[in-house]
């Protein structure tokens, strides 16, 4: 049996490691991204391959997909997970930093559909996830650019899923709650359940839309918030 693969930006730490770590217990081969040295040492934990880079940069973007299919020839499940964009106040975030948070968040998305749609148009199949915010349904003055580009995925998640479900390939958003790979565990009253919630709880929502146990779900967005935002 041929073994299927995930590739997984932001793979470094946190939300995107512990993705990582569960796709590879389910049997995926990962294929790993990050700014730093950690995806490196994760993908050798895990006998993956990795591609030091950040999610807004083409160049970065392409060279990971490259080295999926040297590696693999194939691409059975895409994590978008980007860093954070810088905050502050509404107006006072600079137009560079508006500029950095659409490359991030936005534009890194599209890229990345562009590189390996036509991979999985090719295989019948394929599924995407990008991890968002909880804040892309309930915008928050906290990180104003965050949520504004965030619920922009959302938008283009829905017009890519009608575009290309009759291919096969599926595409949605997890969008997390407070968690614990940040340190925001005085936020957790605020959810429902009254705790923040983990990594490995993210980790597997995730693996749930990366796999076909979620083959009839596209072009959503799930929260695992805990109960924190309040729209129906």
């Amino acid at each position: 049996m041929t073994q299927k693969v995930c590739l997984v930006t932001g793979a470094g730490r946190g939300i995107g490691a512990a993705i990582a770590r569960e796709m590879h217990a389910r049997g995926y081969a990962v294929v790993l991204m990050s700014p730093s040295e950690n995806c490196t040492t994760l993908a050798a934990e895990l006998g993956g391959v990795a591609h030091r880079g950040v999610a807004q940069s083409g160049d970065d973007l392409k060279a990971v997909v490259d080295l999926a299919m040297s590696t693999h020839g194939r691409i059975d499940a895409v994590l978008n997970h980007t860093g954070h964009p810088p905050k502050g106040d509404l107006l006072a975030i600079t137009d560079e930093n508006w500029d950095l948070a659409h490359d991030m968040i936005l534009k890194s998305v599209i890229r990345m559909a562009r590189l390996v749609t036509p991979v999985m148009e090719a295989q019948g199949a394929g599924a995407i996830v990008t991890v968002t915010t909880y804040a892309s349904h309930e915008p928050s003055l906290w990180f104003p650019a965050s949520c504004t580009y965030r619920a922009a995925v959302s938008t283009f998640t829905k017009l890519y899923a009608d575009r290309y479900g009759p291919a096969g390939i599926r595409m949605n958003c997890l969008a997390p709650g407070f968690t614990d790979s940040l340190d925001v565990a005085k936020y957790g009253d605020l959810a429902a359940l009254k705790r923040i919630g983990t990594v490995q709880e993210q980790a597997q929502a995730a693996a749930f839309l990366l796999t076909d146990q979620s083959s009839y779900v596209t072009g959503q967005t799930l929260r695992v918030d805990g109960g924190l935002t309040r729209s129906v």
